[in-house]
């Protein structure tokens, strides 16, 4: 099943002119989830290949205006349109104090909406994986999300089925879903035609906290870390009165969390991303400074690793291939 990450807005507290706000798209499969939902993030869709598809959950971190603001346009625009689909958001407590302001922005609506409050600790199942919400540190009521699968079923051996007899077709297919089957009498057990499990993946996004040891827990092992990188070190102290992250910060995490790459977002304008990257990389070398409309490709794990494809949400069908890095560029204009 396919899984990436879609950054459409990756500034810190205010737009540039290369950046939005923040708002990350997560796809698996033919789910949509938005994390976040900044200024301007129904026309990052609107100019993204991906449009402004009808969703039908927004996971909120926190509370301020950058984090938010577009989505209550959004709603709105939906219910222009017509949209009759129900839609769910979910936030850290607050979210219904939230709301209550909101309504006089985006009025009567054409489609019923659920909030539901989450807390650090709140799972919320969804079959073969899991969003965990954890706690972060940023000063006000504020959560992280991982994205965490189950593990796999090992490699089917057709030689060790062919050494029990078992035929081709169904009692091999329920064999790899993990169920016992019977083979002329003899029951036949999936551990005995199965590899080890194999690894879900793991894609955590931090939201804006400074270094804390929650995060640092939740993303042990993931696949992808996205953490915010608001200063770099010349801006230490700011970083600590603001409960943001410099990205060395950020790389230290990383670092001791062993992830696959990390993905560092919410720029300050007074920094490039190259500067940022530059950074980081001293500490930790897999490290990525997406812009907007990047893309992650989150592949099991016996396929590769994490790989981004730059602007690879402005790319239309027909188009040739993006290009791939595995890692990642510095950049080197503004912004």
């Amino acid at each position: 099943m396919d899984l990436d990450l879609v950054f459409l807005g990756t500034a810190g507290s205010m737009p540039t002119a290369q950046r939005g706000p923040t708002a990350v798209l997560v796809r698996r499969g033919g789910e949509r989830l938005l994390f976040d939902c900044g200024e301007g993030t129904q026309r990052q869709l609107l100019r993204s290949s991906i449009g402004l598809v009808d969703l039908r959950e927004v996971f909120l971190t926190h509370y301020h205006a950058d984090h938010y603001l577009g989505l209550p346009g959004m709603m709105k625009t939906f219910a222009l349109r017509g949209r009759d689909v129900p839609l769910i958001v979910y936030g850290p407590p607050g979210l219904h104090d939230l709301f209550t302001a909101l309504r006089r922005v985006f009025g009567k609506l054409t489609y019923d909406y659920e909030l539901r409050e989450v807390r650090s600790g709140t799972v919320l199942g969804r079959g073969d994986y899991d969003l965990v919400v954890f706690a972060v540190q940023h000063g006000v009521s504020a959560v992280g999300y991982a994205l965490v699968e189950a593990p796999r079923p090992g490699r089917f051996d057709p030689e060790a089925a062919d050494a029990l007899g078992v035929p081709a077709g169904r009692e091999r297919g329920v064999l790899q879903r993990g169920e016992v089957v019977d083979v002329g009498g003899r029951m036949v057990r999936p551990d005995q035609v199965l590899g080890p499990p194999r690894a879900g993946r793991k894609v955590v996004l931090a939201g804006d906290s400074a270094p804390a040891p929650s995060v640092l827990e939740m993303a042990r092992g993931a696949d992808v870390l996205v953490h915010e990188a608001t200063f770099c070190q010349d801006e230490e102290e700011r970083a600590r009165e603001t409960e943001h992250s410099t990205a060395l910060d950020a790389a230290e995490l990383a670092r001791a969390a062993d992830v696959g790459l990390l993905a560092l977002t919410h720029l300050s304008s007074r920094y490039t991303g190259g500067q940022v990257a530059r950074e980081a990389r001293i500490v930790f070398p897999d490290t990525v400074v997406p812009r907007d409309f990047d893309i992650i490709d989150v592949p099991f794990g016996e396929r590769g690793r994490p790989r981004l494809h730059k602007g690879g949400a402005l790319e239309r069908e027909g188009d040739t291939a993006p290009e791939l890095e595995a890692v990642p560029r510095v950049e080197e204009a503004p912004g």
